[in-house]
């Protein structure tokens, strides 16, 4: 390849990568500047800067003890996602990787095969189930679903890690005295942090992005999460269109700070496994 069409090829991938950041970056500072405008200036000047500048959108959903507490649902809610699917993928993982016995592979590949199967497939069952269990109105209805349909992803990913890690390493943890259970907890866990942020972050992220499964769960509105609560509001204020523009930009700012303080460790996991 000659200089010049390295150049080009290099100028080509920038320009795409400027366009694939617009088009992520402009929907949302859209919707922050929208949350900073009043209806008026939505519809004679959608594009430009507030004129005046109207805090009072932001200001009023801060201090509301609503979205507070939708906040502490979803954070609720997906932390114990992770500690879930997260605790129950590793010790699969574990199994799937490290050990030989007949079936394995046939065992690993019914797991695999829960990711053809979409969420919105299992929706009315599930809730039948969930009805029949008294988990209804019950964060557990929300949050060991939400493990279970986790754990296909999580398991494919941290397997491929685990089998990564040389097998000397795990002979010398045995000839020092290690036990299977003393080498996962105390040399395989550690060595596989960047893959535990990984599932950690695509599991957190996940749960705070479901919404239906919240919405069929939750009748009694005081644990409704932050994605039902905007569906919600949007409704109460559908004439509000800079309200529900700020509420929707504040309801995403958790999201976006934990995966922009995470996402070193993301890609890390992610090329880690992937060379696994």
């Amino acid at each position: 390849m000659t200089g010049t069409q390295a150049h080009l090829r290099r100028t080509v991938l920038h320009v795409v990568s400027i366009a694939i950041g617009a088009l992520i970056v402009v929907p949302i500072g859209f919707g922050v500047l929208g949350g900073f405008k009043d209806n008026g200036q939505l519809s004679t000047n959608p594009l430009g800067l507030p004129d005046p500048w109207v805090p009072e959108n932001y200001l009023g959903i801060l201090t509301s003890e609503v979205f507070w507490r939708q906040l502490a649902n979803s954070t609720l809610i997906a932390l114990a996602t992770v500690v879930v699917v997260v605790g129950a993928s590793a010790m699969a993982a574990f199994v799937f990787a490290r050990f030989t016995f007949r079936g394995r592979e046939a065992v690993f590949t019914l797991f695999a095969a829960g990711l053809m199967f979409p969420f919105t497939v299992a929706i009315l069952p599930l809730f039948i189930l969930l009805r029949s269990l008294g988990l209804l109105d019950n964060p557990l209805g929300v949050i060991l679903p939400q493990a279970a349909f986790g754990l296909p992803v999580t398991i494919i990913i941290l397997r491929s890690f685990f089998r990564g890690i040389p097998g000397e390493v795990e002979e010398a943890a045995t000839l020092d005295g290690c036990g299977a259970f003393a080498f996962f907890w105390r040399i395989l866990l550690p060595m596989a942090r960047p893959a535990l942020a990984t599932v950690s972050v695509l599991a957190i992220v996940a749960s705070w992005n479901n919404f239906m499964l919240p919405l069929v769960v939750f009748t009694d509105q005081s644990w409704w999460t932050l994605p039902v609560g905007v569906q919600a509001f949007q409704g109460q204020y559908a004439d509000d269109t800079a309200r529900v523009l700020a509420y929707v930009v504040l309801s995403m700012v958790p999201a976006l700070a934990f995966y922009a303080v995470a996402e070193r460790q993301l890609v890390a996991g992610l090329a880690g496994s992937v060379k696994g």
